[in-house]
């Protein structure tokens, strides 16, 4: 399996984003990784769809998220036409 690539880092999180070639299987999402957990989110609407983060770091990527949906939203149809994500700027 391929690693994910990493689109932003910020706070111990590591934001990653799955390319799905061709006909994407699932809606537009990301990974959050932190400390060995990892949760996934839907980019519109922005919400949790599965795994788990301690809720501090949850509340960050969904704020992270509201502020970039533009740019998420650009980097899963970038990878679903087989094109590199672009880093997002990370929360400061």
């Amino acid at each position: 399996m391929c690693p994910l690539p990493e689109i932003s880092r910020f706070y111990g999180i590591v934001i990653r984003m799955f390319p799905e070639l061709g006909e994407p299987h699932h809606c537009p999402h990301f990974h959050a990784y932190f400390q060995g957990l990892t949760a996934v989110y839907g980019i519109q609407p922005v919400v949790q769809l599965a795994g788990s983060i301690p809720p501090k770091q949850a509340r960050l990527v969904e704020a992270w998220a509201e502020i970039h949906q533009a740019d998420l939203l650009g980097n899963w149809l970038a990878l679903t036409e087989g094109r590199r994500a672009v880093s997002i700027e990370p929360l400061s």
